[in-house]
This record gives structure tokens, C-alpha cells and sequence, in this order.
């Protein structure tokens, strides 16, 4: 299989062959380099890669030249390579609208001329745009396959852990795919027992548990040591933020993440508010970019479920669900949060048959061409929606209050209201889910009265609940279980009495000297990812102080 395709677009010869000549330097032992001296051509190039199922990468096109724009270039190689990346060089003077083109064009990134030395002004920009892309690339696939049908719950659960621990895999449902049952028969597979996941090497696991099918995978199930300085509870944000931190400032680190790095946040289609991502990032990328950089720092990660934490003398000691457990001298709490359940007749019978929480990114491109709804009004919900919308014929969000303005930020109001397949029904709440082994329809009550409508696809975003139901009772709480940290204790617990050491409890710190939360698990975050993040960063800095006392 030929290389993907890098092509570089330039009228002016000599900037051109400079370009080339940079990137054929840092790139042609992975990417074949090609130039075009026109936009006219490029777009010829693009349309004969195309036909021979050659990958492209990366466009990097000049801005100003004759016949066609950049931008404009840009635009239309989108049509032919939808997924490849695209970036604008711009001379000084078109800053602003290559800033505009961001929105406009689509458009990833722009670099000004000149780029000299490309050593900090272009390949750093490069790098990135081809681990995104790299990210999202699916070569002729040689990996893991599962066969599963749609409308089973563990089907979903299989795919959505594999998805969101990075997995690349081929899924093969039976009732859509009538070659399946040859591949069942090959390998002597009972298709009354799925779903069932195939290896490259022969092997198979039958309806396999999350923990098992980590361990084949490769996802670490035990951890390397019996002690650590820090165990973080939770690889959301603020786990992912302070597991950086503290691993790069030489304290060993130990992550336990039951699902996969990223928490709520990770299974998000798009965050657009991010600092330094001006033309958004996916929750995945993120969560996988931080998983990375605390990997490189020396954090290791463990796919386990904590179960309890219990204190002896200067040591914390954090049990898991295999039974083990390990030691450290300090703990964050970064749990996060879980979406509330919705109390309606059918919904529960339907979970994971056509009805989800959260955003269940694995579902999108089953949902093509169908009736989506979304339950919820808050930014989760609307990034949901603009990315279903992409998939499904429409896309019905469900909002119960009167509008979306106090609960979700502008510019998701503004992307909903400028996309035509979304609808926002206010004053709309969900009675019922009806359907036999698969959600078929729905009961609402609008401000209109009650009727029932035919769906597909169901995914709730209402609240959020702290999964803090398994920690000691000496982990003090408010009424509806989140961690009470610093002087919160003393203003919203009735047993602040509690806290025995003769200094204050840090920002962080929960009732347990040296038991720290961070994040959404929090009594009073600010539920938004980069605020996670920093409360991660700065909960590391009340770790030091904690350990140079004691």
C-alpha cells in the first residue's frame, strides 16, 4: 500500500520547491511529498489520488494566487478529501482572513511566510496536524473485528470501550451483513452467543467482560509496583492534568481508569472552547493527547475500578474490583461525574438498544439516515447534536426549560441555530420509551399536549451524579455526594468536626489529610474540561506542600 500524500500548492516556483524541499526532509520516510503549482491542479491531482484509493494527509496551500484563492482551493478539495487536514500559507498581511477561513473553509491551521527555521515554525504545526489526521486514518483494515448486533447492550458496551481506549477495530453486525455468518462458521463460533471479538491471530473471546478484553488488548490490568507517591482515581481531565504535572515533576504515578482516559469529556464530538485549539478538538484526541504526554513523563495507567481507600498511618491505600490494592503517600479524587438517569417507563429495559447516556459516539454513523433525539440543554447535549446531525436525517433536542441560553455557551447556540437538520423543541420532556427489544418510539409531552413519535435513537444528557457511593464514610460530602474540599467543610457539612489536624486543610483537600479531589466529583466546579484541568494542575502543587510536612 502506497504512502498517504502530503501536496503542496504554491504559484511561485522557487517558494514552492522550498516548501517541498522542508517537508520531504522531516516526512518522506512516512508520507509521499507532491507539489502543484495551481490550485487547478492540485485539485486534478486530488481527483486522480482519489481514483486509485491513494490517502491524502495534508494540503498546504499558499493564499494568494491567480485563477483560484487557497481558501477557495481549499474549500473545494474538501468535497474530494473530507478527512484530510488543511492548512493556509499566508503572508502577514492575511492573517485576518485566514482567520476568517478557519469558520469559513474549514481550514485547521494557517502559518505565516516566512517559516524559517521550520524547526519551530513549521514542523511543530505539521507534527500536529498529522497525528490528528493519523488519528482518524482507517487503512485497509488488518485488525481486531466484532460481531455484534445493534440493538444488544453488550454489543454497545464492547464497542464503546474499545472506541474510547483507542482500539481500532471492524464491526460486523449479522442481520446487516450476510457474510458474517461464513466468518461465525469458520471459526466455529456459536452465533446465539455474541457479540464475540476476533484477533488477528486466530484467537477469540465470546462475549467477553470489559476487564478480560483490556487485558487482551494490551491495556495494563495490574499495576508494576506496590507503592507509588500518587494514585489518581479517575483519568478525566483533572486526573489527566495533575497525572501530567506530578509525573513530570518526578513524583511515580499511578492512574486507575475503569473505562478509558478522557471521563465524560473524552466521549465529547467537539469542544470548540479549548484554549489553543482554534478550530476545535475532539474529546477523544484530547484525552488521548494528555494520556501520551503523562505516558512520556513516566505515569502509568491501569484499567481498573477502585473500590475503597483505606488510611494506615502516613500511607493511603486504594483497593481495586481484582482485589489488589496499592499504597501511596497521597490520592486524587478525579472521579467525575456520571449522567443522571431518566425516570420514564421503558427506558431502562432500552438502555443500550437504541437508548444511551451520553454522547455514545460509537452509535453516530448507525443512526444515518434515522429520527435522533436528544434529552438535555446544557453544552454536552449541543456538541451531541451538531455531531449526530452530521449522520441522522434529523436530529430533535429536548429541552424542558424555555430556551437553551442559560445552560449552554453562545457559539453552540449559534452552530445549532445555523444548521438545518436540528430542531430545538422547548417546554419537552420524555414519558416513555416504547419498543420490543429496541427503541421504536417515544411519549413526550410538549407544550402542546402528549404524542407519540417514532425514534431511533435516544441519548440523554440531564445532570450529573458523583460516582462517590464506594468511599468511607470519613470522606465528607454534601447532600447529593460531591467532595467537600477546603473551607468547604466547615460551610457545608454538618461533621466538620471531622478534620483533626492543627492546620487548615489545602484548597484541595478533602476530609482525609492527604486525600485530595479535583474536578467534577467536586462540591462547587465549574463543570467545564479546562477548569478540570487546572484544578489537577494546582491540587499537585497542595500534594508537595502535604509531603514536605510529613
Amino acid at each position: 500500500m502506497s504512502k498517504p500524500v502530503i501536496l503542496a500548492v504554491d504559484d511561485d516556483p522557487n517558494v514552492l520547491e522550498a516548501v517541498v524541499q522542508d517537508l520531504r526532509r522531516r516526512y518522506a520516510s512516512e508520507y509521499r511529498v507532491l507539489r502543484a503549482g495551481s490550485g487547478q491542479a492540485a485539485l486534478d491531482i486530488s481527483t486522480q489520488l482519489a481514483g486509485r484509493g491513494d490517502a491524502v494527509a495534508l494540503y498546504l496551500s499558499d493564499q494568494r494566487m491567480p485563477g483560484m484563492s487557497g481558501v477557495e482551493f481549499l474549500e473545494r478539495a474538501q468535497k474530494i478529501y473530507p478527512d484530510a487536514r488543511r492548512a493556509l500559507l499566508t503572508a502577514y498581511a492575511d492573517t485576518e482572513a485566514a482567520i476568517r477561513a478557519i469558520n469559513s473553509a474549514r481550514i485547521h491551521y494557517y502559518l505565516t511566510k516566512p517559516w524559517d527555521p521550520p524547526e519551530q515554525q513549521l514542523y511543530p504545526v505539521i507534527d500536529d496536524l498529522l497525528v490528528t489526521w493519523m488519528n482518524g486514518y482507517h487503512p485497509p483494515f488488518e485488525g481486531l473485528q466484532v460481531i455484534g448486533l445493534r440493538w444488544s447492550l453488550r454489543d454497545h458496551e464492547v464497542r464503546n470501550f474499545l472506541s474510547r481506549n483507542q482500539v481500532p477495530y471492524l464491526w460486523l453486525d449479522p442481520e446487516r451483513d450476510a457474510s458474517v455468518a461464513q466468518l461465525l462458521m469458520k471459526h466455529e463460533l456459536d452465533d446465539r452467543r455474541l457479540p464475540v471479538v476476533l484477533f488477528p491471530d486466530g484467537t477469540a473471546l465470546v462475549q467477553p467482560d470489559l476487564e478480560e478484553l483490556a487485558e487482551k488488548v494490551g491495556l495494563r490490568t495490574q499495576a508494576r509496583a506496590e507503592y507509588y507517591d500518587l494514585v489518581v482515581v479517575g483519568a478525566g481531565p483533572a486526573g489527566l492534568g495533575a497525572a501530567v504535572y506530578a509525573a513530570s515533576e518526578g513524583l511515580s504515578t499511578l492512574i486507575l481508569e475503569p473505562e478509558a482516559p478522557g471521563g465524560q469529556a473524552g466521549s465529547s464530538s467537539r469542544i470548540e472552547n479549548y484554549l489553543g485549539f482554534p478550530s476545535g478538538i475532539t474529546g477523544a484526541d484530547l484525552a488521548r493527547r494528555a494520556h501520551v504526554q503523562a505516558t512520556r513523563f513516566g505515569a502509568e495507567f491501569l484499567t481498573q475500578r477502585a473500590t475503597g481507600i483505606r488510611v494506615e498511618n502516613e500511607y493511603r491505600f486504594v483497593q481495586m474490583a481484582d482485589g489488589r490494592e496499592v499504597s501511596c503517600r497521597v490520592c486524587l479524587l478525579s472521579l467525575g461525574v456520571r449522567y443522571r438517569k431518566l425516570d420514564a417507563p421503558g427506558i431502562a429495559e432500552l438502555t443500550g438498544k437504541g437508548v444511551y447516556y451520553g454522547a455514545a459516539l460509537v452509535e453516530a454513523r448507525s443512526c444515518s439516515g434515522e429520527e435522533v433525539y436528544v434529552v438535555g440543554g446544557a453544552n454536552s447535549a449541543g456538541q451531541a447534536a451538531m455531531h449526530f446531525s452530521k449522520f441522522a436525517r434529523r436530529v430533535t433536542m429536548l429541552v424542558r426549560t424555555s430556551s437553551l441560553e442559560q445552560s449552554m455557551s453562545k457559539y453552540l447556540i449559534d452552530q445549532i441555530a445555523g444548521t438545518s437538520n436540528i430542531v430545538v423543541e422547548t417546554h419537552t420532556e420524555v414519558l416513555e420509551a416504547c419498543g420490543a427489544g429496541r427503541l421504536e418510539g417515544l411519549k413526550l409531552r410538549t407544550a402542546a399536549g402528549e404524542e407519540i413519535r417514532p425514534a431511533s435513537a435516544l441519548f440523554i444528557f440531564i445532570g450529573a451524579a458523583p460516582q462517590t457511593e464506594w468511599l468511607p464514610g470519613a470522606i465528607l460530602r454534601d447532600a447529593n455526594g460531591f467532595v467537600l474540599t477546603g473551607s468547604e467543610m466547615r460551610t457545608q457539612a454538618t461533621g466538620s468536626g471531622l478534620w483533626k489536624e492543627d492546620r487548615e486543610p489545602y484548597l484541595l483537600e478533602t476530609s482525609i489529610p492527604g486525600i485530595f479531589a479535583a474536578g467534577d466529583v467536586r462540591h462547587g466546579s465549574v463543570k467545564r474540561a479546562a477548569t478540570a484541568v487546572g484544578e489537577g494542575a494546582i491540587a499537585v502543587q497542595f500534594m508537595h506542600q502535604y509531603l514536605a510536612r510529613y
